[in-house]
Order: C-alpha cells, then sequence, then structure tokens
C-alpha cells in the first residue's frame, strides 16, 4: 500500500520561495520605495529635497485628494449594490430548476469580465458620445431631443455613468462565485422548507443569505478593494473631468506623478491611497463581520 510521506521543510521553503520574492518584489520594495521618496520635495531628477512630514501636512489640506476619496467612495457604493445586488439576484435566478442552458447563461454573463477595462472604457465613452452615440440615437428615434445631451460632460451625472460600465463589468465574476457559495448548501435543507410552507422569500431570508454570508463578505471585500484603486477606467473615458467630477485617487496620484512631474508628492499620495483604502475595506469587513455574529 502506498503511503505518502512528508515533504522535507527545504521542498517547502523552495516552493513558497519563488512567489514569496515576486510578492515582495512587486509589493513590499515599491510600498517601502514611496514611504522613502514621500519624504522629499522630487521632479523626477537626481536633486530631491528632504521637506520630511510636510508632503503629508500638504496631503491632509489637499481638497483635491479628498473630492477623489470621495468619488472612490461614490464609486464603491454604486458598484457594491450594482455588482453583488445584480450577481446575487442572477445567481438565484440561474440555480434556480427552472432555468435551461444554465451554462450558456454563465458564459454570456461571464464575458464582460475577461474584456479590458480600457476596451470596455472605448466601448462606453462611444455609447454616450453626444453626436453618434446609441442613447442620444435611439432619444432622438423616439422624439426626445430635448434629453439629448453630452453625458460625460454633465457633471452632475457623470460619476454615475462611468460606474454603470464598471458594474456591467464585474457582474459575471461576482456570480460565478455566489454560484460556488449557492451549491455548497444542500438542497434538502430548501425543499424541506418549501414543504413546511416557506415561500421564496422566506427561503431566501431566513437560510439561502445566511448561509451565503461568508461568501457575500468575500465578495464586499473584494469589490472594495477593487473600486477603491480604479484607474485606467476612468483614464480612457473621462480623464477626471468634467472638472474634479470623476477624479479618483489613483488618477490624481498618476497625474501628479506623470504629468505634473511631483514625484515625492505623488509618493504621499499614493501612501494616503494605500491608508484610506485599506481603511476603508477593514471596516466594512469588521462592520459585516461583526453583524455576523449579531
Amino acid at each position: 500500500m502506498n503511503t505518502l510521506k512528508k515533504p522535507k521543510n527545504s521542498i517547502f521553503i523552495g516552493y513558497l520561495s519563488i512567489p514569496i520574492i515576486i510578492y515582495c518584489f512587486v509589493v513590499i520594495v515599491p510600498i517601502i520605495g514611496a514611504l522613502y521618496y514621500s519624504n522629499f520635495s522630487w521632479s523626477g531628477g537626481s536633486k530631491k529635497t528632504f521637506v520630511g512630514i510636510h508632503n503629508y501636512i500638504k496631503l491632509l489640506q489637499d481638497m483635491t485628494f479628498w473630492k477623489s476619496f470621495l468619488n472612490n467612495l461614490e464609486i464603491t457604493i454604486i458598484c457594491v449594490i450594482g455588482q453583488i445586488g445584480l450577481a446575487l439576484i442572477l445567481a438565484l435566478i440561474i440555480n434556480s430548476r427552472f432555468v435551461k442552458a444554465r451554462n450558456f447563461h454563465l458564459a454570456v454573463s461571464y464575458f464582460p469580465v475577461i474584456l479590458s477595462a480600457v476596451v470596455v472604457g472605448y466601448i462606453w465613452s462611444m455609447l454616450y458620445d453626444y453626436n453618434y452615440g446609441l442613447f442620444n440615437t435611439l432619444l432622438k428615434l423616439v422624439g426626445r431631443e430635448d434629453l439629448v445631451q453630452p453625458w460625460l460632460s454633465n457633471s452632475k451625472i457623470s460619476l454615475l455613468l462611468v460606474s454603470i460600465p464598471l458594474v456591467w463589468k464585474n457582474i459575471g465574476y461576482y456570480l460565478i462565485i455566489i454560484l460556488a457559495g449557492l451549491t455548497s448548501i444542500d438542497k434538502s435543507i430548501l425543499e424541506m422548507a418549501e414543504i413546511d410552507g416557506a415561500n421564496a422569500r422566506q427561503r431566501l431570508h431566513s437560510i439561502i443569505l445566511p448561509m451565503l454570508r461568508n461568501t457575500l463578505v468575500v465578495c464586499l471585500t473584494l469589490c472594495i478593494s477593487g473600486n477603491m484603486k480604479v484607474f485606467d477606467h476612468i483614464y480612457v473615458m473621462t480623464d477626471g473631468g468634467p472638472g474634479t467630477s470623476t477624479m479618483v485617487m489613483a488618477l490624481y496620484a498618476y497625474k501628479t506623478s506623470f504629468i505634473r512631474y511631483k514625484m515625492g508628492y505623488g509618493s504621499t499620495l499614493s501612501i494616503g491611497i494605500l491608508i484610506v483604502s485599506v481603511g476603508v475595506t477593514l471596516i466594512v469587513r469588521n462592520l459585516a463581520l461583526h453583524r455576523k455574529k449579531d
């Protein structure tokens, strides 16, 4: 009879060393570098002027950064409701016994996920286009020329408009995760509840959601962390405009560092983004877990 032998410690170290080294190189080293350069007034050349905590004091008083932070929060709230909420509804529908061609629906739902954020941004920019966009064309066809407008130039709704493509792109990702959680629920429990007279709403509230809570917390964590660092999608669609109505933290740090060549303050912005993003993610996650215990 074959017996499994425990690998030597050297084998464990050998397997783990490469991913750890890569992780340190692409994550830890840049963070340490940003911490170092954030103490300088630096334009990217050889000349650096030490300013200490001056950049961090400037960050606390930088209204553009905090406006960008609030924009990130609004995008995150929209995406949490849209991505996870719609993914949950679609997962419940696809997981029901009345839906046919389940694999086809999954493939269609997941297709936007594999598209680049830049591609998605360009596609939706064309849909919003004032002259040739689909939305304005449809409004003209139904005789509502009064509603035709340059959608992305309207600062009142531009943040919502750039959030919609984010929701569309990532629903399939969370759909797969939630479906995996649904398949782990014993169907006999739901059948017994149905026999006892529980309707669909009662089964959802009392059985499905409590048993999906860990899965939903994972989705919530991924959604928040992903949308707090959104960059390329906004860069393609609006470049942060009009004004700063769609400016996000990552785009502001990019422009500060590579457009205005304020590398020192750009490093400070990067550290600020890291702190507030981790803080928001941990606060929401702890609140969700605390509510779970209650």
